[in-house]
């Protein structure tokens, strides 16, 4: 299949060189220019502006946040000025759901078809095809997008014909997510102090009753303190919980849990941990307990 790509950051590049490991005919962009030629090395053609990668049969995005998703794709010369008619849109971008029911509004006025797909995993993860992904949106778009998705990831749920249904459970995923680093955090302060071995501690933890992955990953971070370099930057993850929020409100669901990892968030942005990973808010507790902070490679600079 033709394949267009944009967004070659970490998770991005890994799964558009699982793309070309299927053979497919891929094209990529990357507003970065030198990420996307790291992939031509792989085989895959660079496309010199966003309307180049959309001469594809289903073009994917995999972009940081809301307003790099709305510029590329709804911008005056984004994506839906550009796909064909009848082709298909993939975004894996953990964006709002409000920003997900525009662009599917958006493709839907053009001829165009649209999905949700967002992923769960790291950048090891995606290197590996083994993410998790939510998809939704029309079935025939679905079926569409079947194929590449099988190659990104080691399994795909499909979740509703609502493209926006992805991105809402792709939210509250991250929040648990957010919410289990936290609890960690404050549970390996509590037990260091008491002297008890942190490592001894997580054996038994993930030996028991916590076997799940997200506690064997983020466990070791938070107690060796391996914040650096972020497979997932602390600023996304306080975004994730920002766009919780707000669906949250939409539909009128009180969730005073996320109100604290927010607060938690801004208290490591506002001490320069943008570019932690986003694991470092289970080292609050460990700080507020009188453990010293987590020292920065590069300090943060600060300008009125």
């Amino acid at each position: 299949m033709k394949v267009g790509f944009i967004g070659l950051g970490r998770m991005g590049s890994g799964m558009a060189r699982n793309l070309l490991k299927a053979g497919h005919d891929v094209t990529v962009y990357n507003r970065t220019p030198e990420r996307s030629r790291a992939l031509s090395a792989d085989g895959a053609k660079v496309a010199a502006t966003i309307a180049e990668a959309c001469r594809v049969d289903a073009l994917i995005t995999m972009l940081a946040n809301d307003a790099a998703v709305e510029d590329v794709v709804l911008g005056p010369e984004g994506i839906v000025s550009h796909l064909q008619p009848g082709a298909l849109h993939i975004s894996s971008s953990t964006i709002s759901v409000a920003l997900a029911r525009r662009l599917a509004e958006a493709h839907r006025a053009n001829g165009q078809s649209f999905v949700s797909a967002p992923v769960f995993g790291r950048p090891e993860a995606a290197a590996a095809a083994r993410l998790y992904i939510l998809v939704a949106g029309d079935p025939a778009a679905r079926e569409a997008a079947m194929p590449l998705l099988n190659v990104l990831g080691q399994r795909t749920f499909v979740v509703s014909e609502k493209p926006e249904a992805a991105n809402l459970g792709k939210l509250s995923g991250n929040f648990l997510s957010a919410s289990v680093i936290e609890s960690l955090g404050e549970a390996l302060a509590l037990v260091s102090h008491g002297g008890l071995d942190s490592a001894a501690y997580l054996d038994f933890l993930t030996s028991t009753m916590f076997g799940a992955p997200v506690y064997r990953t983020y466990g070791p971070l938070i107690a060796q303190r391996r914040f650096e370099p972020a497979a997932f930057a602390a600023e996304l993850g306080a975004k994730d919980i920002r766009l919780l929020l707000g669906a949250a409100q939409e539909l009128r669901v009180p969730m005073p849990l996320a109100s604290l990892l927010n607060d938690r968030f801004l208290r490591l942005l506002a001490s320069g941990g943008e570019q932690l990973d986003w694991s470092a808010i289970g080292d609050l507790a460990a700080r507020d307990a009188g453990g010293p902070a987590v020292a920065l490679s590069t300090p943060p600079t600060y300008s009125l």
